[in-house]
C-alpha cells in the first residue's frame, strides 16, 4: 500500500494529512504553534511532532511527503543550512524601503514590486550584519523540507514567484541577475517534484520506509486551492480565514502590482488573485466565535445592510485596493450587534465580489462557481450573502485543508495533469 503525506504551515499552527491512492484521508493531526516562541524552533518542534504523532503502521507506507507554508515567508542560512537570523514572515512590510530600489530594474507592476515580497525582503535582509555568514536563500517550505531530505537550495515554482522567478519560462529573468545578490537563490523544481529520500537518520527515527521521498513544496494558498475540488477555468477558491483570499483558474494570465494582483503556474492554467487583509481576523476582534454563529443565525441574508464599511484591523490593504494607507472604515456602528455584524458580511461580501470582476476586467476566465475554504465557509448566512453579491453559485471545498493539498501534490496531482 502507497501512502502519501501532506503538512501545511499556516499562520495559526501545523497540520498533517495522510491519504491513499484513492485520496482518502487515513490520518489527520494538528499542532498549534507557541505563542511567543522562536519561528525556527516551533516551526521545528511541530513538523517532528507531527511525524511522530502519525500511527507507526502509516509512517511505514508513506511513499512520498511534501510541505506547503506561508508564502513569501523567508529565511538565510549558511552553507550547512543553519540559519543566521530570525525568519521574516508573509506579512513582514520591513522591505518598503527597497520597493523603490527594484522599480529601477524590476518590469512595472511586477509582483515583486510590494513591501511584502521576498525579494524586497531579501535586499533588506542584505543590509543586516548577519547577512555575512549567509550563504542560501530558503523559503518556509524549502526550509522544512531540507530538514527531511537534507539538500539545500530547492524551491518550487509557488513559492519562488515573489522572490521574481519566471514562472513563464521557468528561469531567473536578466534584471534579477542584475542585482547581484551576493548568495545562492533557490533552484527552482515543479511543485511536487521528488528532491530526494527522506534522510536515513529521520527514516530510522520515525519508522518511515528507507525509500520514502520528499517532494518539492508549495505555498499553502496553493495547497488549499488543490484540496478545493476546484479544476476548470473560471473555478475560483475563496478563502475566509483570517484574511480574505481570492484565487481564480484562469486561461490566461493576469498581473498588476498596481492592484496586488498576481498570477501562479498551476500545470498549463493559471491562478489569478490577490489576497486582502478584510476577513476573520476582524470578526474575531468585536465577536466570539459563539456570537458569530448565533448572530448570524438571526440575521436575514436576503435584505441589503445599509452600512458600507471597509473592515481592516489597521490602515493599509492588498487587494482589490493596493494601498498601504487605506483607513479601515467601520464607522458608524450600530448599537445592535447583529446590525453590526451583518454590515460586516455584507462589506466584505462586496470586496470580494469587487475582487473577481477586477480579475475578470484585467483578462481572467469568466468566473462560474466558487468554492470556499477556511473557517468562515461553515457560515451559512455569509455564504448566501455573498452568492447574492457574486451572482455564481459558492459552495464548500471539497475538502478544506490545506495538508490535504499537499498530500495530492506529493501523490503527484500536478505531474498526472489533474489541475
Amino acid at each position: 500500500m502507497n501512502l502519501y503525506l501532506g503538512i501545511d504551515f499556516g499562520t495559526s499552527g501545523a497540520r498533517a494529512v495522510v491519504i491513499d491512492n484513492d485520496a482518502t484521508i487515513l490520518d489527520e493531526r494538528r499542532y498549534p504553534h507557541e505563542i511567543g516562541g522562536q519561528w525556527l524552533n516551533c516551526w521545528e518542534k511541530a513538523l517532528l511532532t507531527l511525524l511522530a504523532q502519525i500511527p507507526g503502521e502509516l509512517r511505514g507506507e508513506i511513499r512520498a511527503i511534501a510541505i506547503n507554508g506561508t508564502s513569501s515567508t523567508i529565511l538565510l542560512t549558511d552553507a550547512t543550512g543553519r540559519p543566521v537570523d530570525a525568519p521574516l514572515l508573509y506579512n513582514d512590510a520591513r522591505g518598503s524601503r527597497m520597493v523603490e530600489r527594484l522599480s529601477q530594474v524590476a518590469p512595472a507592476n511586477h509582483t515583486v514590486l510590494s513591501a511584502t515580497s521576498s525579494l524586497a525582503k531579501l535586499l533588506w535582509m542584505q543590509e543586516l550584519p548577519s547577512f555575512a555568514e549567509a550563504s542560501y536563500l530558503l523559503h518556509q517550505a524549502d526550509w522544512l523540507g531540507f530538514l527531511l531530505h537534507g539538500k539545500l537550495g530547492i524551491s518550487d515554482y509557488h513559492n519562488a514567484l515573489k522572490l521574481g522567478y519566471d514562472v513563464e519560462k521557468l528561469e531567473y529573468p536578466e534584471w534579477l541577475e542584475r542585482l547581484e545578490i551576493p548568495i545562492n537563490l533557490p533552484q527552482v523544481v515543479t511543485p511536487g517534484t521528488p528532491i530526494r529520500e527522506l534522510r536515513p537518520e529521520m527514516a530510522i527515527k520515525f519508522g518511515f520506509r528507507s525509500d520514502c521521498l520528499v517532494c518539492a513544496g508549495t505555498t499553502d494558498s496553493i495547497a488549499a486551492f488543490l484540496a478545493s475540488g476546484a479544476k476548470l477555468p473560471g473555478e475560483a477558491v475563496t478563502s475566509l480565514g483570517s484574511t480574505l483570499v481570492l484565487k481564480l483558474l484562469s486561461r490566461t494570465r493576469v498581473e498588476d502590482a498596481r492592484w496586488g494582483i498576481y498570477s501562479h503556474r498551476l500545470g498549463d492554467l493559471w491562478l489569478t488573485g490577490g489576497a486582502s487583509n478584510t476577513g476573520g481576523a476582524v470578526l474575531r476582534k468585536f465577536f466570539t466565535d459563539d456570537e458569530l454563529v448565533r448572530l448570524s443565525q438571526e440575521i436575514d441574508s436576503s435584505q441589503v445592510s445599509e452600512l458600507d464599511y471597509y473592515p481592516l484591523l489597521k490602515e493599509g490593504d492588498r487587494f482589490p485596493i493596493n494601498d498601504p494607507h487605506l483607513p479601515p472604515k467601520l464607522e458608524p456602528r450600530p448599537d445592535d450587534p447583529q446590525e453590526f455584524l451583518h454590515g460586516l458580511l455584507e462589506s466584505m461580501a462586496r470586496i470580494e465580489a469587487r475582487g473577481y470582476e477586477l480579475l475578470q476586467q484585467l483578462g481572467a476566465d469568466k468566473l462560474t462557481n466558487v468554492y470556499t475554504a477556511g473557517g468562515g465557509a461553515a457560515n451559512s448566512t455569509w455564504t448566501a450573502i455573498r452568492q447574492r453579491y457574486l451572482k455564481v453559485s459558492v459552495v464548500c471545498s471539497t475538502n478544506t485543508e490545506a495538508a490535504y493539498g499537499s498530500a495530492l501534490l506529493a501523490m503527484g496531482v500536478l505531474a498526472s495533469g489533474c489541475k
